[in-house]
């Protein structure tokens, strides 16, 4: 059950960051075939370098196992940038992605 969890994770993770699987094993360190092998369940990194997973990702493993979330490190990120903001900014950002949300949910008009 944890295991599928984690295979799961990383290649989740990995993909919402955007990077391949070879690119990702080299950043760490590795054979370009490290994650590619670990995500098809060819193994466990050892904790060392489960940590530098995490720390590559941008996630805490609390947050590498926590898949109840669905938070990307970019929304993460954006939330701990928010959170840095005066009232009166969170109010602009916050009337930005509102109507930027209407804007997307525009149909166009069938004529």
């Amino acid at each position: 059950m944890y295991e599928e969890l984690f295979y799961a994770r990383l290649t989740a993770l990995r993909q919402a960051k955007g990077v391949s699987a070879r690119e990702m094993s080299l950043a760490l360190g590795q054979s370009e075939g490290y994650i590619n092998a670990i995500e098809n369940q060819k193994g466990f990194p050892s904790m060392e370098a489960f940590f530098y997973i995490c720390e590559y990702l941008g996630v805490t493993p609390r947050e590498f196992f926590d898949d109840e979330t669905g938070y990307t490190p970019q929304s993460r990120e954006l939330l701990q940038q928010y959170e840095l903001l005066e009232q009166e900014e969170r109010e602009h950002v916050s009337g930005i992605i509102a109507a930027l949300g209407k804007k997307n949910r525009k149909r166009p008009e069938h004529g």
